[in-house]
């Protein structure tokens, strides 16, 4: 092969439904301004069409009524097939922006048929539960699109339930086999699944696989993992594709790869896969564009994985220099269906919308993180640590060139932590050039956002920010080396929201040496971050180990002892650990989520935060109530 080959990058199932993950948009982009020809797809919305077309609908029900013992859901599904099948290309039309006056027949609540994903809807809130309209809390009187997209939005998940009963039990919208993927020792499970005689979702996946290269005629295809829901789909696309066409070179990375597949051993891999590669993908797919025109040998290949002689080869490249941050080019999003996405409204929770709901342009501030200090991150791996930032004049062009080829002016900047001071020159550059465009992104809640910056940033159009506040314990913020105190927090989450910014807080328990005496705490001040209105929104998650953070690394700097992980070729990432203050954070984190549910919803602000704790004693806060109000200088 002595010309550049056609390059097709594929986004598998399954990541989002509402917009294209943004690996193939930057890879076509940087491979086009090479003069490669690259192209890109998206089967994870491929398949979730196809499923759900006239066709898919009747093999379901066909299938369902196959089922010895169906659940309520499948039972429910088979009473209104019909129905099911007459709505649903209107409900799709509708969430996909294309016939919104059918908002109004959804919110009749006689349109739609409701399954049990429809219970929680007609719930409402704790100490409303008489409410006559159980939604009003949400969606109030005139939120007549949000409310209908939430309502076709459990319509659909109504459909997964039956697509997951009667067709394929491993299948979900935005989470596909994870349990085949999520740090697994061994290769089995996965080598096994695809084995097995395909599902009809597989079976769909393959013919929409097939259909895209006919169209396409690559001689590369790129596939990239993000999440290990997205793994087992990746590995099915490879199998169809190298069944039908081995002539092809098959070539798997992402975000998943980076982080769990770095220590790879696993032979079968490249059964389906010629290559393997890690870490930011335009020096890899130089250097292997060049090895596929017989212009490298593999000896010089960079951060690639292959087999040889039945043994997984690796490539470090040492040497190599990185593409520029500057040089990397404007994604591009040519050849996605941007007209086809699904603009779903799930989760209530303001910020969580955000994923979901609405066609947003991603795009990287700055490479890596400014900080990678927080000993909870994989602050060694590439992602991380390798920072690295362009001008403001070039992030501008980049949004301008994005706005011209999409029509859309919305951002969501996907930074680790976007720098203040590269938010400062860019929110400049956009008022400077008139930009009118909307965006949201993550950071740290740190004292350079200072409210004269947050004024600036809001006027350049930022919506929402979220930044995380973790364990909300000044002690363990400090074991962390997150740089950030609690009350410095509140100071700069007040500003934002003052500026008319969604605020939202990532929150974490079960840190090492985490007491129930801190978690109780940590829950008073969110209880008082959201009593001050510094926060809107909020996320509790368990903290989980990885091999590659600090707390892998140093665990005894931390108080804990790693549980070893079992011999293995194939996944490594997260570990066990004993932490000797022998806490149940599995109970507390109950507590922990249903105080946080209710603090959005404006409930239970001014009770004690040890009546969230209904299945286990806990002990009194120690944060004294107006703490927060006093740090702000507001008079408790």
């Amino acid at each position: 092969m002595t010309e550049s080959p056609r390059v097709l990058s594929l986004i598998p199932p399954m990541t989002q439904l509402n917009t294209p993950y943004p690996a193939t948009a930057y890879l076509t982009g940087f491979l086009r301004r090479q003069g490669v020809d690259a192209r890109q797809a998206d089967l994870a919305l491929a398949l979730v069409l196809h499923l759900l077309r006239p066709q898919g609908l009747q093999r379901l029900r066909r299938a369902a009524q196959a089922v010895a013992q169906p659940s309520p859901s499948l039972q429910f599904h088979l009473q209104e097939a019909e129905r099911i099948a007459q709505v649903t290309p209107r409900v799709l039309a509708f969430l996909q922006g294309r016939d919104a006056t059918l908002a109004h027949r959804i919110n009749s609540r006689a349109y739609l048929p409701e399954g049990p994903r429809f219970a929680p809807a007609d719930a409402g809130i704790p100490g409303q539960e008489d409410e006559p309209d159980p939604l009003a809390w949400a969606f109030g009187t005139l939120g007549a699109q949000d409310r209908a997209r939430h309502l076709a939005t459990l319509f659909l998940n109504d459909l997964a339930d039956a697509i997951r009963e009667a067709l394929d039990p491993r299948f979900e919208f935005v989470r596909y086999a994870e349990r085949l993927a999520m740090s697994q020792p061994s290769f089995d499970p996965l080598a096994e699944a695809l084995a097995a005689p395909p599902t009809v979702v597989d079976e769909a996946l393959q013919q929409l696989t097939l259909e895209t290269i006919e169209a396409h005629q690559p001689q590369v295809v790129l596939l990239s993992c993000p999440f290990p829901g997205s793994v087992y789909g990746a590995f099915r696309i490879a199998q169809a594709i190298r069944q039908a066409h081995p002539h092809i070179t098959l070539v798997l990375g992402g975000g998943y790869v980076n982080t769990e597949l770095r220590e790879l051993a696993e032979p079968r891999v490249f059964d389906y896969f010629d290559f393997v590669t890690l870490d930011a993908g335009e020096r890899v797919l130089l250097a292997l564009l060049e090895h596929l025109k017989g212009k490298r040998g593999k000896s010089r290949l960079v951060r690639s994985f292959w087999r040889e002689e039945g043994q997984v080869r690796y490539q470090a490249g040492l040497g190599e220099p990185e593409v520029p941050f500057e040089d990397v080019g404007t994604p591009t999003w040519d050849g996605l269906p941007l007209q086809d996405y699904l603009s779903l409204l799930d989760m209530l929770n303001p910020m969580h919308r955000l994923w979901s709901d609405g066609r947003w342009n991603k795009l990287t501030v700055a490479l890596g993180c400014y900080w990678k200090k927080c000993s909870f991150c994989d602050v060694g791996l590439d992602y991380i640590g390798r920072y690295e930032a362009t001008t403001a004049e070039v992030l501008a062009d980049r949004i301008e060139a994005i706005v011209a080829e999409t029509g859309q002016t919305g951002f969501h900047f996907v930074d680790e932590a976007a720098p203040p001071k590269m938010l400062k020159a860019l929110a400049d550059e956009l008022i400077q050039r008139r930009l009118d465009i909307s965006w949201w992104g993550n950071v740290r809640f740190e004292k350079t956002f200072t409210p004269a910056l947050v004024e600036k940033l809001a006027e350049s159009g930022c919506i929402a920010i979220s930044g995380g506040l973790e364990v909300a314990s000044d002690r363990l913020l400090k074991l962390m080396n997150k740089g950030v105190t609690v009350e410095q927090v509140a100071r700069v989450t007040k500003a934002f929201a003052d500026h008319g910014v969604l605020v939202h807080a990532y929150l974490m328990y079960g840190f090492p040496t985490q007491t129930a005496q801190d978690t109780v705490d940590a829950l008073e001040y969110v209880r008082q971050l959201f009593e001050e209105g510094c926060i809107h929104s909020g996320f509790f998650h368990r903290f989980a180990c990885t091999v590659h953070s600090p707390v892998g690394q140093k665990p005894e700097e931390f108080g804990v002892q790693l549980i070893p992980l079992p011999p293995g070729t194939f996944a490594k990432n997260d570990i066990g650990f004993i932490d000797p203050t022998g806490v149940d954070h599995d109970r507390l984190g109950l507590g922990l989520k249903r105080g946080l549910y209710n603090f959005m919803h404006g409930v239970g602000l001014d009770w004690d935060v040890r009546r969230w704790f209904e299945e286990i004693r806990v002990p009194k806060p120690t944060v004294k109530r107006g703490h927060i109000a006093r740090a702000l200088g507001v008079s408790a």
